[in-house]
């Protein structure tokens, strides 16, 4: 079940930085937001953890359980619209809508929430809130990971990362986070166990000995789905740079994914403890394709690649501060003598998988 929304995740992560929709545009990870990153996940992890200790946990997870009912109707939603797309008939009424929330008035409006959908996108909303309720009520674990690939997808599809550097920074921080809060303390383990939500994927160990009522489970954080996810989407959209119509750096980061994964059950069950993935999954997902690079001395091509500069051409950059000098009258007759005459656009071959 890991594997699915990295590699579909990975492939909609392509797709996506190139939209204009801004209901799908991602979310680019800087090096400053991926070295804060173990920081704050670590702050928010003793948080919940203090929070279980003093306060109740039912009441806790009926807050929780409600907040992650809405988000996961959300990215069920947007997960499903568009394999649900090539279900509807041609003559479907497909009317569009646009939801608009604005603040202030006059030159002073500015927009808070502007989301488009259509007739398709409710009728994927109305199938995924029958999954959240079925989930809200009965907690059962088919419905957990039907809301945990979701949230896994989305994640991989919307985050980007804007260069193989700041890869290695999150990667490399959040292998430390993981390995002290497993090894070092009993904090994470403890929230795993008593946070009722689907931030982590299950499945049922005793399967075949009492079927989809099965209670005894093993399971898989989101984020060891995620976080090496989008390192292998970025990798992607690296092979596409290069044009040579091949995926190598993807392939090579997924295998080594499967390996590293698969060495992390394998170390659970010699020593009957809980791993943390990240141990084994980090240095897989950065060493396998950094040994690629160098036998093939791409090194320095994949270090300087930035996402947002090949993904997204059509935004302008600023490379250096003009030199203003002159009057403001002649300086506006410039600008109106520069804006007149026709401009030269570069024609761009699109990057194509």
């Amino acid at each position: 079940m890991a594997l699915l929304p990295i590699f579909f995740g990975a492939l909609r992560s392509v797709s996506c930085a190139k939209s204009k929709n801004s209901s799908e545009m991602p979310e680019t990870i800087t090096s400053r937001d991926a070295a804060r990153f173990p920081i704050v996940a670590s702050c928010t992890l003793l948080g919940l953890y203090l929070f279980f200790k003093i306060f109740s946990q039912e009441y806790i997870n009926l807050l929780l359980s409600m907040y992650f009912f809405v988000l996961g109707i959300l990215a069920l939603s947007h997960t499903i619209s568009p394999m649900m797309n090539r279900f509807f008939p041609a003559n479907f009424p497909n009317k569009q809508y646009q939801l608009l929330f604005t603040q202030g008035s006059g030159e002073s409006k500015e927009e808070i929430v502007n989301y488009e959908f259509d007739t398709k996108d409710l009728v994927c909303l109305a199938l995924s809130s029958v999954v959240g309720v079925w989930y809200l009520l009965r907690k059962h674990w088919i419905a957990n990971n039907l809301f945990g690939l979701a949230f896994s997808l989305n994640g991989v599809e919307l985050l980007h990362l804007n260069n193989v550097s700041t890869g290695c920074i999150l990667l490399g921080g959040l292998f430390i986070y993981d390995v002290f809060w497993v090894f070092g303390t009993n904090v994470m383990v403890t929230v795993a166990k008593s946070f009722e939500a689907p931030i982590k994927l299950v499945f049922p160990q005793d399967l075949l000995e009492k079927g989809l009522d099965a209670d005894n489970f093993a399971m898989l954080g989101l984020g060891d789905i995620v976080i090496p996810g989008i390192f292998i989407a970025l990798l992607l959209r690296f092979d596409i740079s290069l044009k040579k119509n091949t995926h190598t750096y993807f392939y090579t980061s997924f295998v080594a994914y499967i390996f590293g994964l698969g060495l992390t059950i394998f170390i659970m069950h010699i020593f009957k403890h809980a791993q943390p993935a990240l141990l084994y999954l980090v240095p897989a997902c950065i060493g396998f394709p950094l040994l690629v690079a160098l036998a093939k001395g791409e090194v320095t091509e994949m270090f300087s690649y930035e996402s947002s500069a090949e993904i997204l051409p059509h935004t302008p950059r600023l490379t250096h501060f003009p030199t203003v000098s002159g009057s403001p009258a002649s300086l506006a007759d410039s600008m109106q003598q520069k804006l007149s005459c026709p401009r030269r656009r570069r024609q761009q071959s699109p990057s194509a998988m």
